[in-house]
């Protein structure tokens, strides 16, 4: 066997492997014997019948068969003689293989790249203090507070923090809204809505200040300017007329700091709440600084060393990050036309954002190779744990049908391994707390 490796790019290589017509033959004989051992042809006993009738009979299989054992005997020893890490084999030639003739065989692979290790242990971080102030507790008292009111309709005009149940009807250039969107109808013409005076997510921006100020029974033309990045595509950019009128307005009442509320906190005073309230915004700015200390030593990381990435790698990341932006906006209610429209855009942005994942990723499978970071079977339990509950599948079932996907398995591991890479070098980082 004689291999020889072309450089197509850095990380893009031709792995050529030829086999002489006598090794080729030699594979050829193993396969016509096992057929013949296992073969049944009629007026022969099981195995008994002559090779050459074997292969007169089975020839187009032996063929086939032999086309496979050849192919993957000289990829699996080709690019162990060629010493490189295949990342992703990108295609293979489809050679017409026979007996008695020398067989070359043609693989396109990208490799792992080779790099020099930037330093990885003690990376700077810099994080916001985890100090929880009396202001920040007394704001989030509030927040339970307001999140516990009672709404008590009232005869009076809407201020700031009341809830207005009101009608809408709105046209662009004379043409009603409902017939631009008919599927949004939340936009073109609603018989009753509700909206907080004053709020900041307005599904109609701006409508929220324009309720301020009126009561029961009033009505009022409200002009809106849609932003041109606006959600709906059929309105961005776009100065809307709406006609309202208030049916109901409904003032937030608090609720009283007393026992009944203390119990519903599970505490027993208000002491004990703010305690509670402490160290839970603690809690948070510690797993916040932790996101953050990862998302830094990434960057710098990533910073310190340059290398080419796979094509295929980035090509893979791309269409993941590109499944999760559409999943993402099609929960938030972007249209589909809307997706296709700006879908040169959604790429690009992919891409970009591919391209520093599978940079971060291959150093972090260094990292976690020199350091012998793995993922350890109680690691994959718990992912199965995890995503048998999301999935609201049992365990058992989950871990079943797991087990048929080895692709799976494998993603998983790996995604395992890089987080467990990242909290290693976050404990290594020397991290210090400013503003």
């Amino acid at each position: 066997m004689k291999t020889e490796l072309k450089d197509i790019s850095d990380t893009r290589k031709t792995l050529v492997v030829t086999l002489d017509a006598e090794e080729v033959d030699q594979e050829h004989a193993r396969i016509g014997a096992e057929f013949a051992r296992m073969a049944r042809v009629p007026g022969f006993r099981p195995g008994k019948a002559p090779l050459s009738l074997v292969l007169k009979k089975f020839g187009k299989q032996i063929s086939e068969e032999l086309r496979s054992k050849i192919m993957a005997r000289a990829y699996q020893e080709g690019i162990k003689e060629a010493k490189v890490e295949v990342l992703h084999l990108v295609d293979a030639d489809d050679p017409k293989i026979e007996a008695g003739v020398p067989a070359a065989l043609s693989f396109t692979i990208d490799i792992r790249p080779s790099f020099e290790m930037p330093e990885y242990k003690g990376l700077a971080a810099k994080v916001a203090p985890t100090d929880v102030t009396d202001q920040e507790i007394d704001q989030m008292v509030e927040n339970i507070r307001r999140e516990r009111a009672e709404f008590k309709p009232v005869d009076r005009a809407s201020q700031d923090g009341d809830y207005v149940k009101f009608s809408l009807e709105g046209s662009v250039d004379g043409t009603p809204i409902i017939e631009l969107v008919p599927d949004r109808p939340i936009f073109g013409k609603m018989p009753q809505t509700w909206e907080e005076v004053g709020g900041e997510d307005s599904m109609i921006p701006g409508m929220a200040k324009a309720l301020g100020d009126l009561a029961k029974g009033d009505k009022k033309e409200v002009e809106i300017n849609f932003p041109s990045d606006f959600t709906v595509g059929a309105l961005q950019g776009k100065k809307a007329n709406y006609s309202i009128e208030v049916l109901e307005v409904r003032e937030r009442e608090l609720p009283e700091l007393d026992d009944a509320f203390f119990k519903a906190q599970q505490v027993e005073s208000l002491d004990d709440l703010k305690a509670k309230i402490s160290e839970s915004l603690k809690m948070r700015k510690e797993t916040e600084n932790r996101s953050e200390i990862r998302r830094q030593v990434s960057e710098t990381l990533a910073a310190n060393v340059e290398f080419s990435i796979p094509e295929s790698l980035i090509e893979s990341e791309t269409q993941n990050i590109l499944r999760q932006v559409v999943e993402q906006n099609v929960r938030r209610g972007v249209p589909q036309d809307e997706l296709e429209k700006n879908k040169d855009e959604l790429f690009t942005n992919s891409r970009k954002a591919a391209i520093n994942r599978a940079k971060l990723q291959l150093i972090l499978a260094r990292i976690a190779e020199q350091e012998k970071i793995q993922a350890e079977e109680r690691d994959l339990q718990q992912i199965i744990h995890q995503e048998a509950m999301r999935t609201n599948t049992k365990p058992e079932k989950y871990a079943k049908e797991l087990s048929r996907d080895r692709g799976r398995i494998d993603s998983i591991q790996q995604a395992v391994v890089f987080d467990k890479t990242l909290d290693f070098l976050v404990d290594q980082a020397k991290v210090t707390t400013g503003s």
